[in-house]
């Protein structure tokens, strides 16, 4: 299966809400001029395609100095365990260099993944969650 990776062609607010909503990925996928908010606001975006179909996408912001907030990385479900995920986190990684951290909050059902993808896990973080 042949993937392609790109960081300069935008998935559309539909194709992206497709992917978050087929990965279990708890976003606002009814709200289509939110998504479309995600993707115009975002620093970074990675997407990977197989054809013509986006299949995964990795959305980030950053300063590209110090640090980088991966808020999201969702493949759809019949392509995950293939690297993909990985593959987007390597991508971004070689785009932000080696002086940026790369930080992410994760769905509880995923905190065994990013272990395996070469995350650390940290004890200090606070949060102020959204409102909806």
């Amino acid at each position: 299966m042949q993937i392609s990776y790109k960081d300069n062609i935008l998935p559309t607010a539909t194709e992206m809400a497709y992917v978050f909503k087929d990965s279990g990925l708890k976003r606002p996928v009814d709200d289509l001029p939110r998504i479309q908010k995600m993707i115009d606001h975002a620093d970074l975006i990675v997407t990977a395609w197989h054809n013509e179909a986006l299949v995964g996408v990795a959305r980030c912001v950053t300063d590209f100095s110090y640090c980088c907030y991966l808020s999201d990385l969702a493949v759809l479900s019949k392509y995950q365990k293939l690297g993909i995920g990985k593959r987007l986190v390597e991508l971004v990684q070689s785009t932000i260099g080696e002086q940026v951290a790369l930080i992410l909050l994760s769905a509880p059902d995923a905190m065994d993944y990013y272990p395996h993808i070469g995350f650390n896990e940290i004890k200090n973080g606070f949060i102020i969650p959204r409102k909806n």
